[in-house]
């Protein structure tokens, strides 16, 4: 049993691209808290001189605070054009639970989790948040063992670099309509209403175009190939357009 997880757990670091110099502290990141009354039952059935094994909640902790700082490093890095709040709210997206959840499947952690049987039984190891919990564990653990250095190079790839590649262009355009809609808002004015203009192609390959309108007149025009693309676009030029003619006074 031991030799195969060590196997397993040597797969998995394969894949993370890092390799544990203290296998302890892999081991607990990937330790449910369901695990521990067993693990503890089968210590004392053997020898009772083991430690005592440990869950990665206290991980999980840390975990979540190297994340936030090495997100906000790497959004700083890469937009440099970017207010406060479409870094706020990039970083939000980048470190929820989904995007957790999607990183550890990527890299199989829910095949390498140490459950309890009634863990086991309820499904477990596809839960977002156990695997989100136990991505996080495993970031604290790399952080642990060799700095924030390593940390970085690991997020970069299995994280942040995987986020900007699905969805960069989203996260990057996902704010303007939020930017249109706080500098209105600091201004006294009414939201911004989102009209659909028209659309052309055929079905499986449409363009949208989509107007903004701001106290009763059309500011812009965005297309997309959907409508929230036409719309984010449309806000973008909206925004610039304001932000020039208040610059000229």
């Amino acid at each position: 049993m031991q030799e195969t997880m060590r196997i397993s757990d040597a797969a998995l670091e394969e894949r993370i691209g890092y390799q544990f110099s203290s296998k302890g502290l892999l081991e607990r990141a990937l330790t449910h808290s369901s695990a521990i009354p067993e693990l503890r039952g089968a210590i004392s059935e053997d020898s009772g001189s083991a430690a005592a094994p440990t869950d990665n909640e206290r991980l999980e902790f840390l975990g979540d605070a190297v994340l936030e700082l090495l997100a906000s490093e790497y959004l700083l890095a890469n937009f440099p054009d970017w207010s406060e709040g479409q870094l706020s709210k990039s970083r939000a997206r980048i470190v929820n639970a989904s995007s957790l959840e999607a990183a550890a499947r990527r890299l199989r952690l829910g095949e390498h989790l140490r459950l309890g049987r009634g863990e086991e039984k309820t499904g477990g190891r596809e839960k977002q948040t156990l695997l989100a919990d136990a991505f996080e564990a495993v970031v604290a653990a790399i952080y642990l063992d060799s700095g924030l250095s390593a940390a970085r190079g690991v997020l970069r790839r299995v994280l942040f670099e995987q986020a900007l590649e699905e969805r960069g262009e989203r996260i990057a355009e996902s704010d303007h309509k939020s930017a249109l809609q706080e500098y209105l808002q600091a201004r006294g004015e009414p939201p911004a209403e989102y009209r659909l203009a028209g659309e052309s192609g055929p079905d499986h390959q449409k363009t949208f175009q989509i107007e903004v309108w701001i106290n009763g007149e059309c500011m812009a025009m965005g297309e997309g190939s959907t409508k929230k693309e036409a719309e984010q676009r449309a806000a973008s030029s909206a925004l610039e357009i304001l932000e020039q003619a208040e610059a000229k006074g």
